[in-house]
């Protein structure tokens, strides 16, 4: 289309120019130089004026899906939070948002495991259920299961450990019938949310995280 709309601004400028003797021959027929040029320069130009309008709208339209699956996403989360904060009151599982916007539930060596084990207390199974059945509901999240533990002990130690606590508790999920994406990751003493030089502290930091994500 755009071709023919070229080739036909072509023609009706080459008509209404009329004949010169510049020596410049088109079909056997003499025509201006400059008049020729500047009218293909000019249907050129319309055509990418075209092109630049439709990538724009292209991009425009693009833009609008991102922000509508974007919105739709935060909706998702703002949901499993609100569902999440009222499940796991009172169970010593702390409920927020982590920087990327995720949901996190933190929760705390004191409920989750022993000293130096990565076996869930029987205990905590009980807030675990809670988390299943928020999980389960659509089966639409992608899980992240994050596991640490305090600096006593070394790396050789602690990552081992770390990372079997997150697989504990990530197992746990899978085999209660929660089909979302997990993935699993220890990390030792890094990334303390409390002074690890206190007995209080270093409770807080042997914890398990579950981030959860709206899947895309």
């Amino acid at each position: 289309m755009r071709a023919l709309l070229i080739t036909t601004l072509t023609a009706g400028a080459l008509a209404l120019s009329g004949c010169q003797t510049t020596g410049n021959n088109i079909g056997g027929v003499e025509y201006d130089k400059a008049a020729l040029g500047g009218l293909i320069g000019a249907a050129a130009g319309y055509g990418l004026s075209r092109s630049n309008a439709n990538t724009s709208a292209q991009n425009n339209r693009a833009a609008a899906i991102g922000a509508a699956l974007g919105a739709g996403a935060g909706i998702y989360l703002d949901n499993k939070e609100k569902k999440l904060r009222q499940q796991m009151q009172g169970t010593g599982v702390d409920v927020s948002r982590n920087p990327d916007g995720s949901v996190a539930l933190v929760m705390p060596g004191s409920i989750t495991f022993d000293t130096n084990k990565s076996n869930i207390k029987p205990n905590f199974y009980g807030t675990l259920n809670k988390v299943v059945q928020t999980l389960k509901e659509d089966n639409k999240s992608v899980i992240l299961v994050t596991g640490y533990t305090d600096n006593t002990g070394t790396d050789a130690i602690n990552i081992p450990l770390s990372q079997n606590r997150a697989a504990s508790v990530a197992n746990y999920l899978k085999t209660q019938g929660v089909q979302s994406r997990i993935d699993t990751q220890g990390y030792g003493s890094q990334n303390p949310i409390a002074d690890n030089s206190t007995a209080a502290g270093r409770e807080q930091n042997r914890r398990v995280e579950i981030s959860i994500y709206a899947a895309s």
